[in-house]
């Protein structure tokens, strides 16, 4: 199932919903949806490592 498209708060939160119900762990599906949010132009920093 394709990730929705968009930037917000909505869209972000239905495709970590969308990820997770596929079977993977809480964190790989925040950083896929944040991933496709930057695709689409959101203004959200990268983690930075120390």
């Amino acid at each position: 199932m394709p990730l929705s498209k968009g930037k917000s708060r909505e869209a972000i939160s239905k495709n970590i919903k969308t990820e997770m119900k596929q079977g993977k762990p809480q964190k790989q599906a925040v950083a896929i949806a944040l991933n496709e949010a930057r695709k689409s132009g959101a203004k959200i920093p990268k983690k930075h490592s120390k």
